[in-house]
């Protein structure tokens, strides 16, 4: 399973979620409580700077509208006096008195002096001359210092209502601003307590849910491994806790599921792999998901290297058909699989897999090897071809000659024995080739019941050869004989052999030129002997060796027929060695003769002269 990164984890998660909402907490109450106290205590300081603005007003108003032959001392002097008593006691405040000419009277601040007795030019100062009064006043930079300064002005009235003067005030805020930072250090200080406590209240909460999901977890992977002994540990009687009894039931129903689908799975497997019909298996998207070993053996692959490829392309269907056609396809389909070196023909069944909502959801093409019966039915066709070939020949020669005969030939002395002859040749022509036809009909159905006894192998080829120089005196034939003289005993049909030998030298006499020689030699190999004839004839192309025992097969169809041969005495011959246990093969140059071989189990003992 792929390992969760630390920050995508829900442990982290639960805590940063507790983290931030405490945060976010102390983040809005702190900026709303430092936003009101701030505006509180600015608010304050402007009540305070006014109501002591207020109170020196008054007096300054006294000393201006007093008479001035009754004091001692001059205005400016008596204004100053006022401004060092307690009547306007606030630290880090500037003060300016200015009489109703916008004249300075006098400064706090040493530095201002220089403008006493000056008019000045301040434009809240006219504003108070005015009888204008700033009460909220404007908090300024004070370039000196850099300390922010509410900066008032108010004016200084008599009983009158006429303005008699005004009084300038530059009033430093920082330790109102000093106080709020003091106080956002202590809010940051306690944020960070809350932090570091909630985040430890966060690690342990989330520890008690995300425990039980961890072990759930670890449970799933176990449970995906096949695994399921192990079980959930409930912690509690909560939502969590009901999950896990869930899960471990949840585990049982698995197992047991589990089980049930294994046995099947065997089931099949064991099936698949017994069938004599190769299965393959796709999905919905026609990529080859099963191939049991049948299938394999029919298509010389592996599993491995089938496995996600297209069916289609497998089974050589891309070019002319797509999966939308397989899923429809419901007649069987010939393929063709024949290499260099084997020939091969497959019958393709193909069935669509579908769910219970009906949707296709794969194909099963389920593969038998037909190549034996196509093979069959097609010499079932070419023989029934050649059969109906060779009888509808001589039975047309004997149609003609026989109609001749009715429409008066027949009275011909010269033509009617001709005639009849001709019809007497291919009777007997057809009759062979019924025999023929019934002895290999025997043979397949091993219905030919044969009497095996002990035979002197020499003995036997003597007889044959010996009839057969009888029968080929005019054709000037000689027959060479390389026999061995001691006794060679061998256990077969006497019968079936002498026929099996017949037809092989048959047929090398009929395609021995007049004054050829044809040699007869028996050996013997280990556990059998060979007996060999070879012609001085024209021989067999190499294209034509491999069919010359085949069925109804002539090398020289035109020379095999005006002989006389049916073309079934070779067949006849490989069934008669086939038999027996043996073999027969040829070997043939061309222009230089051919040499037919066939052999037989060789048994030791004593041999038995049979006349």
């Amino acid at each position: 399973m792929k390992k969760i990164r630390f920050h995508k984890s829900i442990h982290v998660k639960i805590v940063a979620i507790y983290v931030l909402l405490i945060l976010i907490a102390m983040q809005v109450i702190g900026v709303y409580f430092t936003q009101q106290l701030e505006g509180e205590l600015e608010s304050n300081f402007r009540d305070t700077l006014h109501e002591r603005a207020g109170l020196l007003a008054y007096n300054v108003e006294q000393e201006i509208t007093a008479d001035p032959e009754d004091e001692e001392q001059s205005l400016e002097a008596r204004v100053a006096s006022i401004l060092r008593s307690d009547v306007f006691s606030m630290e880090n405040a500037d003060v300016q008195i200015i009489d109703q000419n916008s004249t300075v009277l006098t400064a706090t601040n040493p530095t201002q002096n220089r403008f006493v007795g000056q008019r000045t030019t301040d434009l809240r100062v006219k504003q108070a001359l005015l009888g204008m009064e700033d009460r909220e006043g404007d908090i300024q930079l004070n370039p000196v210092n850099n300390h922010r300064t509410l900066v008032m002005a108010m004016p200084v009235e008599a009983d009158s209502q006429e303005v008699v003067g005004a009084i300038y005030i530059e009033a430093s805020m920082e330790d109102i601003y000093s106080q709020m930072q003091d106080i956002n250090q202590i809010l940051f200080a306690g944020t960070s307590i809350a932090l570091v406590l909630t985040a430890a209240l966060g690690i342990f909460l989330s520890r008690t849910i995300t425990r039980p999901i961890v072990d759930m977890k670890k449970q799933a992977v176990v449970m995906g491994e096949g695994d399921f002994s192990r079980y959930v540990h409930v912690y509690g009687d909560d939502e969590i806790g009901q999950l896990a009894e869930t899960f471990n039931d949840l585990t049982d129903k698995l197992q047991e599921a589990n089980a049930t689908t294994e046995g099947e799975r065997r089931k099949l497997a064991s099936v698949l792999m017994h069938m004599t019909d190769g299965v393959i298996a796709t999905d919905k998207r026609g990529r080859v998901i099963l191939v049991n070993h049948r299938a394999e053996e029919i298509l010389d692959r592996e599993q491995q290297e089938m496995v996600g490829q297209q069916m289609t392309r497998i089974l050589s269907l891309d070019k002319f058909m797509k999966l939308d056609d397989l899923y429809r396809f419901q007649d069987p389909l010939l393929l063709d699989f024949d290499t260099e070196d084997e020939e091969m023909v497959i019958e393709a069944n193909f069935s669509t897999i579908t769910k219970d909502t009906g949707e296709e959801n794969g194909v099963i093409a389920v593969l038998h090897d037909v190549t034996e019966q196509e093979r069959v039915e097609e010499e079932r066709r070419e023989f029934v071809a050649n059969v109906s070939h060779e009888l509808r020949t001589p039975l047309t020669s004997m149609k003609s000659y026989l109609e001749a005969l009715s429409d008066g030939a027949l009275h011909d002395p010269e033509i009617a024995p001709q005639f009849l002859n001709v019809t007497a040749n291919e009777t007997d022509r057809m009759i062979r080739l019924v025999n023929d036809l019934l002895q290999l009909s025997k043979m397949d159905s091993k219905d030919s019941n044969m009497s095996f006894q002990d035979i002197h192998a020499p003995q036997l080829i003597n007889h044959v050869i010996d009839r057969f120089e009888m029968t080929t005196k005019n054709q000037d034939i000689q027959f060479k004989r390389k026999l061995p003289d001691e006794p060679i005993t061998i256990q077969g049909d006497r019968d079936k052999l002498m026929q099996l030998l017949d037809n092989i030298v048959s047929n090398s006499v009929k395609y021995s030129p007049e004054g050829g020689t044809i040699n007869v030699s028996l050996k013997v190999e280990k556990e059998r002997i060979v007996v060999s004839v070879k012609d001085e004839g024209v021989g067999i192309p190499k294209e034509n060796i491999e069919h010359v025992f085949d069925r109804f097969y002539r090398v020289d169809k035109a020379r095999a027929r005006n002989l006389g041969g049916t073309g079934l005495g070779l067949a006849i011959a490989r069934e008669i060695a086939t038999a027996h246990g043996g073999n027969i093969w040829v070997s043939s140059d061309w222009g230089k003769g051919t040499t037919f071989s066939f052999s037989l189990p060789y048994v030791q003992q004593e041999a038995v002269v049979e006349q």
